[in-house]
């Protein structure tokens, strides 16, 4: 057991030659094996998701979400762990909206959801007729006298010729982001949103939305609905233009509350002042646990650190997990993050991020320039025996794309995404929609490409 604990810091502290294979390639097998028989995340993510439960930005279970991560973290033994004061949007669902179709004498009850930030309609609920459209360029096409009055029902569904979900989300998510805002522009009293999911299901899917700049006295209620219930009401409108819809929901906002970024770090013992970053973002929506966005996230980035720490890997820069709160409705644990930066003139030097679900991974999206592309894209050897092959140009992570340090490259951990979009913002989003395996071989890749950057640097830009 000895020896087996001493050749294991010897090739993590560079100073055994293996036959025929690399170090680093000793190290990543390494990693993946213990991610995959003594990993801890998939312990936490269940106390994450079956003990606390949905961890919406204000509530009283993300406060309990910090302090738990926050001593899980602590227990690793890092050389410093912290919380980061922000504070954050507090939005309320209140109770279980209602909603039907009312066509003729038939009323056709159908799966809804408010969208977060969204106004409660009257307590009565609301009743109008429906106007279909496919998204907020064909409702600018329409006069006010066609959209006054009514509900604006947004039906664009997610293109299912998409290899890349996510490709198929961005394309139609604006309807749910700025539908009510714009549907209130022309004189609508209220906007139902078809759910991002590629799926037909009966579960609606919340997510963020916004009024722009619209007075207050202009707000509207807006809520998502299920795709099936789309696909009724789109079919009922059909046989008749005229039918109705109802309905009601009490949702709220209250004052912004006091939270916190949770954030753990091993001390890099060459170039301390370079920092990098793995993380997740520690809130979720409300209508589940948030396991696959973002309990998965949260916990593969402790994962990483708990893997380094436990291999009594010394890193040459400073590495830093953050739990970020508040991706979902605001994006504030983000920007303070990097508001604190700033104020400390921090200099991070690669970032991390995992917010795609703890599905099978893929590979990763870089956000960098040329020269670093092509750096980590000539790790995918290293990748190989673990079926990690797609490095693609692309979007990081939300939260990582606040930091602005002068040279900064960024990633994304790129999961399989074909079933993704089935939990998203959903209440089918739970601990029982978690596979252990996939998750911890998330983790372990994300160790791995922490590790490399760490070891081999990232490209400077050359000066003139």
């Amino acid at each position: 057991m000895k020896k087996t604990i001493f050749l294991t810091l010897l090739i993590l502290n560079g100073l055994s030659s293996i036959a025929q294979e690399s170090i680093d390639e000793q190290n990543i097998k390494l990693f993946y094996k213990k991610a995959l028989t003594e990993s801890k995340c998939y312990t936490w993510l269940e106390y994450l998701s079956n003990d606390i439960g949905p961890r919406l930005s204000g509530s009283a279970n993300a406060e309990t979400a910090v302090q738990y991560t926050k001593s899980q973290l602590e227990r690793l033994g890092l050389d410093k762990v912290y919380l980061q004061e922000v504070m954050v949007p507090h939005w309320v669902r209140g109770e279980k909206e209602t909603a039907y179709i009312l066509n003729n004498k038939t009323k056709s009850v159908v799966p809804i959801c408010a969208l977060g930030g969204s106004v409660a309609t009257a307590k009565t609920g609301l009743t109008a007729e429906v106007i279909e459209v496919l998204g907020i360029d064909e409702l600018k096409k329409l006069s006010a006298d066609k959209v006054k009055g009514k509900i604006v029902f947004f039906n664009r569904p997610m293109n299912p010729e998409n290899i890349e979900t996510f490709k198929s989300y961005g394309a139609c998510v604006d309807q749910r982001f700025a539908g009510a805002q714009e549907a209130a522009k022309l004189g609508a009293v209220g906007t139902i949103v078809r759910s991002m999911n590629l799926r037909l299901d009966d579960f609606p899917h919340t997510g963020a939305q916004s009024y722009g700049d619209l007075p207050k006295e202009q707000y509207i209620p807006t809520a998502a609905i299920s795709t099936n219930g789309a696909e009724l009401l789109s079919t009922s409108l059909k046989t008749n233009p005229a039918l109705k819809f109802y309905f009601k929901q009490s949702c709220q906002t209250l004052p912004d509350a006091l939270s916190y970024n949770v954030i753990g770090e091993l001390t890099g013992k060459e170039t301390p002042e370079n920092i990098m970053v793995v993380g997740g973002h520690l809130d979720s929506w409300d209508l589940a646990d948030g396991s696959h966005d973002d309990g998965a996230g949260v916990v593969q980035s402790m994962e990483v650190l708990r893997i380094l720490k436990n291999l009594n890997y010394k890193p040459k820069n400073t590495i830093r997990v953050v739990l970020f709160m508040n991706e979902e409705n605001g994006g504030k644990g983000g920007a303070k993050y990097e508001e604190v930066s700033k104020q400390k003139n921090e200099n991070h030097i690669f970032a991390l991020e995992s917010d795609s679900g703890g599905f099978t991974p893929r590979g990763f999206s870089i956000q960098a320039d040329d020269a670093n592309v092509k750096k980590i894209q000539g790790f995918k050897d290293f990748f190989e025996p673990y079926l990690v092959h797609s490095f693609t140009i692309g979007h990081a992570g939300s939260d990582i794309g606040h930091l602005t340090s002068k040279t900064i490259v960024k990633a994304g951990l790129k999961p399989d995404s074909q079933r993704y979009f089935d939990y998203h913002h959903a209440a089918n989003d739970k601990f029982d929609a978690i596979n252990k395996r996939e998750l911890e071989l998330g983790a372990a890749t994300m160790a791995s490409l922490m590790y490399l950057i760490d070891q081999k640097g990232i490209e400077l830009p050359k000066s003139n």
